[in-house]
């Protein structure tokens, strides 16, 4: 599966040749709801067909689509779906993303991909990693307050301690044996549990620094996401004093996954972690905006912060989760032209200059409504 964090941070989702196609549709994680899920998605796949053969001809639109019936008639791929799909695709380029979270149903052919609900998504506050680690080997999850999956850790990462040791063990290289006996007669004798336990202690130490630095420079500095240890007391203490991972948070879980009835319980357990951290930010976030505006340097009025995203002013901007303000934004003047969000030709107005703001290398955060410090759908907080 494709990693989304990694393909939306690098831009690879900005340079592909038209058409480009972007399908998304809700699904569901068990049956029998999933069952309808692929029939739904053979629909969509129709209607990018459809409007593919109003720009070509049949024999350049079958390649485009070969992805997406292959995915169509993949059993086990659709009895393990999330909340929600994202399919998009372009000549030599085809990338499938399982969501937590649901979208509303599109299919549609543009000169680039409609990547909104992805960035609604990523810039979601919320999300957060899970390390379930022992001597033994370790598992990544990702997920936020409502959802949590298991993900598949970069490859390179060594998964369990003879991928990351090999013949480089120190139990492997060191006899636990010394010589002795009565009268002279050599016997041998164990070291006794202390040396063992030693090497043992060297060999995890050795695993858990290969995980830090590939968790860390893999999956924790590309998506910028807390991560939150699940271990053993001893294993939470050892890797907390030698991990160099910024985005480590200092509480954990004191129990490995594998001893949990349920991912959900896993669920449970991180958000109580999480959430305190979660609220903190937001509240930072809040704070930071009202003192902005008391000095000139945030702003609630739609139109003013549409020209200033356009201008590369916004340094941050917080915009309302599940609020939509149909309409377009003039990307060289930040004029807003209101419209109906029912033209598919349409976008959303707050995810349109979320998209402006990041592309200017500015900060974009998803607040849920209750604790956004507007009443527009968005408050920017502007560099000058």
């Amino acid at each position: 599966m494709n990693t989304l964090d990694k393909d939306y941070v690098s831009g690879i989702l900005e340079h592909s040749d038209p058409p480009c196609l972007s399908l998304y549709q809700p699904t569901h994680r068990r049956h029998p709801e999933n069952q309808q899920d692929p029939i739904r998605f053979g629909n969509l796949v129709k209607a990018l067909e459809e409007s593919l053969l109003q720009q070509l001809s049949r024999g350049d639109v079958r390649p485009l689509l070969e992805p997406f019936l292959a995915l169509a008639d993949d059993r086990d791929f659709w009895n393990h779906t999330f909340d929600g799909l994202a399919v998009l695709a372009a000549k030599g380029f085809f990338r499938v993303y399982k969501l937590q979270r649901p979208v509303p149903k599109l299919a549609v052919v543009a000169d680039s991909f409609h990547t909104k609900p992805l960035m609604r998504i990523l810039q979601s506050a919320d999300r957060y990693q899970v390390l379930g680690l022992n001597r033994r080997e370790f598992r990544l999850f990702e997920g936020n307050r409502d959802a949590l999956d298991e993900i598949e850790p970069a490859k390179g990462i060594p998964r369990t301690m003879p991928q990351a040791l090999g013949d480089e063990a120190t139990e492997t290289h060191h006899t636990f044996t010394s010589y002795g006996g009565v009268g002279g007669r050599s016997s041998p004798v164990r070291r006794g549990r202390d040396g063992r336990q030693a090497a043992i202690d060297i060999d995890a130490e050795r695993f858990f620094r290969a995980v830090d630095r590939g968790i860390s420079e893999q999956h924790s500095r590309p998506s910028g996401l807390p991560l939150i240890l699940a271990a053993l007391p001893d294993h939470q203490y050892m890797f907390h004093e030698l991990s160099h991972n910024p985005f480590l948070v200092e509480e954990s879980i004191d129990t490995h996954p594998d001893a949990m009835s349920s991912i959900d319980e896993l669920r449970r357990r991180a958000w109580q972690v999480m959430e305190p951290h979660y609220l903190v930010r937001l509240a930072a976030w809040v704070e930071e905006f009202g003192n902005a505006r008391v000095h000139g340097l945030g702003d609630d009025d739609l139109p003013q912060v549409a020209k200033a995203t356009v201008a590369g002013r916004v340094a941050t901007l917080l915009i309302e989760a599940d609020r939509e303000i149909p309409g377009r934004v003039d990307t060289v003047t930040g004029d807003i032209e209101t419209a109906d969000l029912a033209d598919p030709e349409v976008d959303d107005v707050l995810d349109d200059l979320g998209t402006l703001a990041l592309k200017m290398g500015g900060h974009v955060v998803i607040v849920p409504r209750e604790r956004m410090p507007t009443e527009t759908g968005i408050a920017a907080i502007y560099r000058y």
